[in-house]
């Protein structure tokens, strides 16, 4: 089962985060020296009047200013760029593998959850990758060292911070488990909110229209109200712990103090009455605030662990799916392989053998040849966008199968399979991008400007494009927002008119349209030869020229023929076309 590797991402970066760690391990011992130094002020220079060595120490103290300036911008300049190049290649991993899961996955996952996982998840791997996993690894060294040097001192008071180290990890531990949790149903209600904002932005237009703004206000409450009760809980399981580990670094540095000054004063009764010099007990001190540092680290690191624990475990239910629609890794043979290796190469031949999927479709056959048109028509919900979407492979059939030229399109390439056909959807979607982007989709290499005004023409869009100030370059708000309905669709039009596949699928796509510029729309449709034309449509006039029409009802095919036969049946065809024409023949 796939997971996501980021022992893997780490490892191509290895060799970046040793040096960043010999640089922060260089910067943390000379951190440890400035103790020592101040140590020997005190007693060499100020209580035994040693003032010539003075200037020796101040440029100790020099040195470890320049070098610590240089080690910390080393360590940060590589942690950083380490960090953002892993986050980097998550992300975009992330997202190939967002787009390599088959339709089924989305109709299951709202756009705003998605969005958390690509921007929020991977940012908190950016936090691990970047700075939290270089300040773990110098918190385990500062600990160390900063212990080596204070058992050096006096052992017997080192043991003071050690047993403080010890309720701290304690205290972040049990911080851990009860975070854990929590960042998940912190995400989770975020990626509602953000779904929410979203769904709400883009029919922004239809909450208006609708006087639907105090609903939509209400919703986001409620999302917004609970995502901030996750956090307030957040911050009392901080407020819980994060006062007791102060507590125990103040304590550290007095009851250290206390001690040391009587060891200072009388001698250490567990070592022959022995004194420690005022110098000593300085630098002591100022290792104890050496340790504070980690202590105080350790539970916003564990806030930070668990948040991208939390982060990972999301990702990888979405890296544990796997598509359901997949090429076939094997052909009959090699010769046929390379003939279908270009959709060009497609003539167009469909046919549909006993294709049933799930309740929608039942039993449905049907043969189209190449350069011939196909009607479909229904009710709403008899399964006509069904159809489109097993061709396109968007599903694979639940029995029968699917061929074109003969061959299963389960046997095609994906790639092969979508470029061969042309699609026109009934939900039209235009990209914020020009006029001449979005028509040039995915082929923007192939497709020159002189066929995207020759579509453009085609489609009977040229006029209101070129009343346009830059003409094909101006760009469209997301989702085609400033344009008609009827605008959009012949735009959409044009797009799949410019890319010249062997198959054409339309799909109600000139139900925006008035009857005049439908009618030259399918006199267009009906003078292109050598492409393969399915017409899905509600309307009689968007089908009657078809060289076969059927007839959906309820998922099966109840009619199939041509206009004229189909009048002659008396059947669904002859009810709809009663009703849309009248007595008008």
């Amino acid at each position: 089962m796939e997971k996501l590797n980021l022992a893997g991402y780490f490892k191509k970066y290895l060799f970046f985060y040793l040096l960043a760690f010999l640089a922060m391990a260089s910067g943390t011992m000379l951190d440890q020296i400035a103790p020592l130094i101040v140590q020997h002020i005190i007693d060499d220079v100020l209580v035994a009047k040693k003032i010539e060595l003075l200037k020796y120490f101040l440029l100790g103290f020099l040195a470890i200013g320049i070098g610590r300036c240089i080690f910390q911008y080393s360590k940060e300049f590589l942690c950083d760029w380490s960090g953002s190049k892993i986050a980097s290649e998550v992300r975009i991993n992330l997202f190939q593998k967002i787009q390599s899961l088959s339709a089924n996955f989305f109709d299951g996952i709202n756009s705003g959850e998605l969005m958390s996982r690509v921007k929020d998840d991977v940012d908190r791997i950016w936090d691990i990758a970047a700075f939290m996993g270089i300040l773990m690894a110098e918190v385990i060294i500062r600990t160390v060292s900063t212990l080596f040097f204070m058992i050096r001192i006096n052992w017997q008071l080192a043991l003071i911070p050690v047993i403080g180290m010890i309720i701290s990890g304690i205290i972040a531990v049990l911080m851990e488990k009860q975070l854990d949790d929590l960042y998940g149903q912190v995400a989770q209600e975020g990626s509602e909110m953000n779904n929410t904002a979203a769904e709400n932005l883009a029919g922004i237009r239809t909450v208006k229209a609708f006087s639907r703004e105090g609903f939509e206000i209400a919703k986001f409450h409620k999302h917004n109200q609970k995502f901030y009760e996750l956090n307030i809980d957040l911050s009392r399981v901080f407020v819980k712990f994060n006062p007791v580990i102060q507590i125990i670094t103040k304590l550290l540095t007095m009851i250290a103090l206390l001690l040391g000054g009587l060891i200072v004063i009388k001698g250490n009764p567990l070592d022959g009455w022995k004194k420690m010099s005022v110098g000593q007990l300085i630098a002591f001190i100022q290792y104890i605030g050496g340790m504070i540092w980690p202590m105080e680290m350790l539970g916003w690191l564990t806030n930070g662990f668990s948040s991208a624990k939390a982060s990972v475990k999301r990702l990888n239910k979405i890296y544990q799916e796997c598509p359901q629609i997949t090429s076939k890794e094997d052909f009959l043979d090699d010769e046929l392989s390379t003939a279908l290796y270009s959709p060009l190469d497609i003539n167009g031949d469909i046919s549909f053998e006993h294709v049933s999927y799930k309740n929608i479709l039942k039993d449905v056959s049907f043969e189209i040849k190449s350069g011939q048109t196909l009607g479909i028509m229904g009710a709403t919900g008899s399964g006509k966008t069904t159809i489109l979407n097993l061709l396109k492979r968007m599903y694979d059939v639940s029995e029968g199968s699917i061929k074109i030229d003969g061959m299963d399109i389960r046997d095609l390439p994906l790639p092969t399979l979508r470029k061969a056909v042309s699609c026109v959807m009934q939900d039209i979607f235009l990209f914020s991008d020009t006029i001449e982007g979005n028509i040039r989709l995915g082929m923007r290499e192939s497709i020159t400007t002189a066929q995207v005004r020759a579509s453009l023409t085609q489609a009977h869009a040229i006029d209101f494009v070129d009343k346009m100030e830059k003409k094909e370059e101006t760009v469209i708000g997301e989702r085609g927002v400033g344009l008609s309905g009827g605008q959009k669709q012949r735009i959409t039009i044009a797009r799949a008119l410019a890319r010249k596949t062997p198959v054409l699928v339309l799909d109600d796509s000139t139900s925006a349209l008035d009857t005049e510029t439908e009618k030259d729309i399918q006199e267009v449709l009906k003078n292109l030869t050598g492409m393969t034309k399915i017409i899905i449509a509600h309307r009689i006039s968007a089908v009657r020229n078809a060289d076969m029409i059927i007839v959906l009802d309820k998922g099966q095919i109840a009619e199939k023929g041509k206009h004229e036969e189909l009048l002659t049946l008396g059947g669904l065809y002859k009810e709809t076309y009663d009703s849309q024409y009248g007595e008008v023949k």
